[in-house]
């Protein structure tokens, strides 16, 4: 098992990779430890890297999220 940390080159890498974006938006990279990585569009912000196991609890807070914002109303 290889345990050094990615270089930035790694990491720019995988971003240029298409395998890695599914629908043209959805990150999904398990070589790609972070939660967060940058959009396609690097100005947009940040997406959820859907191949890490935590990204659930991120795409769960947001529903929720927008849940109770819609039923408060």
């Amino acid at each position: 098992m290889n345990s050094e940390e990615p270089t930035p080159e790694d990491y720019d890498n995988w971003h240029k990779d298409p395998n890695n974006w599914y629908l043209g938006f959805l990150y999904y990279n398990p070589k790609d430890k972070r939660l967060l990585a940058p959009k396609r569009i690097w100005q947009l912000g940040l997406t959820v890297n859907l191949a890490n196991p935590y990204s659930i609890f991120i795409v769960l807070a947001l529903f929720a999220i927008i849940t109770l914002a819609l039923l408060s109303k």
